[in-house]
């Protein structure tokens, strides 16, 4: 008699499209997506919620979910006890960013998993991070959780829902920011000094481990140095990236960098790659290359738009979100060696080789299974990059053929935006087509795939499918990076996408005081979550202010720069109580101050006097000029730029700056001396 296979289990997350849930979607614990059909199972069955919140890539997600969720006995009490809800914060940032503020503010800290238990009218009364299937070194396990807040629940409901009130009401409070009164300049200097205090001088970086390359934080330092005329600010740039370039962080073979260093060295990753921090980290080298004229910066910059390029890349042109830690049930098994791998891949070459990348005999890395010493490549010492090019081609190749890790192939309008960006800043301070056509292809994607009939658009792309309405950061980072396309491409479609989404953003989001609320006002969560600080990545309201503050200068629209200062006074009170966790918005108010300079160029485009006339604009590192290409289309956009029109055969350049505009010229050295940086005002 043949055996019958036992069915496949499967709850309510298989019919989703986040790899993040459908992860889970054959566990024994009855899951549902977050949405209406669950809180109203919760009234109807009189249970509360178990809100289990985390993403794809998530290493302790995974651990949690293989030691707990997996489990029949864990499953039959949370079934029991509650309507349990997944959700993927990278999916819901809105979801992540209410219930992380709740977790923070009752337990003082965060991070995911991110596990709450609700009211049926999703109020918060209980948070926690990972937590073990039985508990352990004082700390209570997942079963006994489930079983003694399921009969708290039945015998003293009063009492949960009442601190379930009180907590609801404090995050609703501390997500409502309140209106201040005029942000003060002096905040810029402060923000610099606290972070210079703050700056290893040996290892580059700021703070102790674990390290984050935290790139809008080298942004300010590059634009302050420039704007401030203070060299040392730049110095600490130059450390930090040449320190991370060097380190375990960097993918010495693949290129693109890992999430976070564990040491204070940039020496040992946690492995996970994300979207995000490249396409930040892509800008910071971009422009560090810019603005110090170090060769190994731009090096860097190629290393991560080539890892992007090559396997972050969908064939439609969208950028995926994330590759996982872990491969064969181990974080990090992909990217280590032992000294007899490279011996026998690299024959006579090995030597030196493993010198110059750090490798060890018995390993610098332990790995749990490992027969011999596993080893993270870095560099002690500054490598020559060509001298072992084909070596770490011959490595890259053996490494593709092991197992990868899992790769989140889901495509974020927010993520891609800030990807598009990148691409475009690297393709016109690289001179590389390759990285610009790439940005065009992105953003193309994003309109033709995540955009409504109405103009609105979607934040998340999978399979041909979208769904989920648009954030604040999907169109903050989304104008951000049409309007860096317009700048390296000047093909006016660009300007006149951004400013269209500009002012959709202004219209769903902005409160009558000047910020941004994340969500529409049609969000049905607990509040609509509003945030200025900066975390993993600047926040949207920064964001979003130096969009307002470019487009005004690229369209000559006073209101833009308006509503910039609105921005900027809404979060003052904020920003003057924790300036370091306000620098992108202090960046963008460090712009404000400093003399703009705004450059036309009008003639034959292909012509040499053009490319010439480019090649010294865009040469130097210039992040308080904006450029136009003056056509018919631009004129629309940009009346002011209708009479701005060629003198003769030769390119015409129009600079002007703090509101009044110099004679145009067709000289190249007339137009270097009119684009040199003038004293702050």
């Amino acid at each position: 008699m043949l055996n019958k296979e036992k069915p496949v289990l499967s709850n309510e997350l298989i019919h989703e499209s986040s790899p993040y849930l459908l992860q889970h979607a054959h566990n024994p614990v009855h899951w549902f997506p977050w949405g209406e059909q669950a809180f109203a199972l919760a009234r109807m069955q009189n249970k509360p919620i178990f809100l289990s919140i985390g993403y794809s890539t998530c290493h302790w997600c995974h651990v949690m979910e293989h030691e707990s969720f997996e489990d029949p006995a864990v499953a039959k009490v949370l079934n029991q006890y509650f309507i349990a809800i997944k959700v993927d914060r990278e999916e819901r940032p809105d979801i992540d960013a209410l219930y992380m503020q709740a977790a923070q503010m009752m337990n003082g800290s965060g991070g995911w998993p991110l596990n709450l238990l609700l009211t049926s009218d999703k109020k918060p009364f209980y948070a926690t991070t990972y937590l073990p299937k039985e508990g352990r070194f004082g700390q209570i396990g997942l079963i006994e959780l489930a079983n003694r807040v399921g009969l708290m629940w039945q015998q003293d409901r009063q009492r949960i829902e009442s601190s379930a009130d009180a907590i609801s009401l404090a995050v609703t409070n501390a997500m409502q920011i309140q209106p201040s009164t005029q942000i003060d300049g002096a905040l810029i200097d402060r923000a610099y000094r606290e972070l210079a205090q703050s700056f290893d001088i040996k290892n580059g970086g700021f703070g102790g481990a674990p390290l984050f390359p935290s790139p809008h934080r080298l942004l300010f330092l590059l634009r302050y140095g420039l704007l401030k005329h203070r060299p040392e600010a730049l110095t600490m740039v130059t450390k930090s990236l040449s320190a991370m370039q060097r380190g375990g962080i960097h993918d010495q073979l693949g290129g693109g960098f890992h999430r976070y260093s564990t040491d204070a060295q940039w020496f040992l990753p946690h492995f996970e790659k994300m979207l995000s921090d490249q396409a930040m980290l892509l800008m910071a080298y971009s422009e560090g290359y810019q603005a110090s004229g170090n060769s190994s910066f731009a090096d860097t910059a190629r290393d991560i738009a080539d890892y992007l390029l090559r396997d972050m890349h969908d064939s439609l042109g969208g950028f995926y979100t994330a590759e996982d830690a872990d491969s064969e049930a181990e974080e990090g098994r992909f990217y280590l060696w032992s000294s007899d791998e490279i011996r026998h891949i690299l024959g006579k070459r090995a030597a030196p080789f493993m010198q110059a990348y750090g490798v060890q005999e018995d390993g610098n890395f332990k790995l749990k299974h490992a027969k011999n010493g596993a080893n993270i490549l870095y560099q002690p010492a500054r490598v020559d990059r060509e001298t072992f090019a084909q070596d770490r081609a011959k490595l890259l190749n053996q490494r593709n053929q092991r197992i990868r890790p899992f790769r989140d192939d889901k495509i974020l309008t927010d993520w891609n935006g800030l990807t598009i960006a990148a691409l475009a800043i690297s393709g016109r301070v690289l001179h590389q087509p390759r990285y610009t056509h790439a940005a065009v292809a992105a953003a193309t994607f994003i309109l033709q795939h995540l955009r409504k009939d109405n103009g609105e658009l979607l934040h998340r792309w999978r399979m041909g499918k979208a769904g989920i309405d648009g954030q604040l950061e999907d169109y903050s980072s989304m104008v951000w990076g049409l309007s860096e396309l317009y700048q390296t491409s000047l093909d006016a479609h660009w300007l006149q996408q951004a400013l269209a989404l500009n002012n959709i953003m202004l219209e769903k989001f902005q409160s009558k005081h000047g910020g941004f609320y994340q969500t529409a006002a049609n969000s049905k969560l607990l509040t609509r979550p509003m945030q200025s600080f900066d975390g993993a990545l600047p926040s949207g309201n920064s964001i979003a202010m130096h969009n307002l503050l470019r487009l005004s200068r690229l369209t000559a629209n006073a209101s833009l720069e308006k509503e910039a200062a609105a921005i900027a006074d809404h979060f003052s009170t904020v920003a003057q109580r924790a300036p370091l966790g306000s620098l992108h918005l202090l960046s963008a108010l460090l712009l404000a101050e400093s003399p703009s300079k705004e450059v036309v160029l009008a003639g034959e485009r292909e012509s040499p006097s053009a490319v010439a006339m480019l090649k010294l604009i865009q040469a130097a590192y210039r992040p308080n000029t904006v450029l136009l290409w003056h056509d018919k289309a631009t004129e629309k956009l940009a009346p002011f730029t209708r009479g701005q029109k060629p003198i003769g055969k030769k390119v015409t350049t129009y600079i002007c700056e703090n509101n009044h505009c110099n004679q145009p010229t067709d000289d190249l050295k007339v137009a270097a001396q009119l684009l040199k940086l003038h004293p702050t005002r």
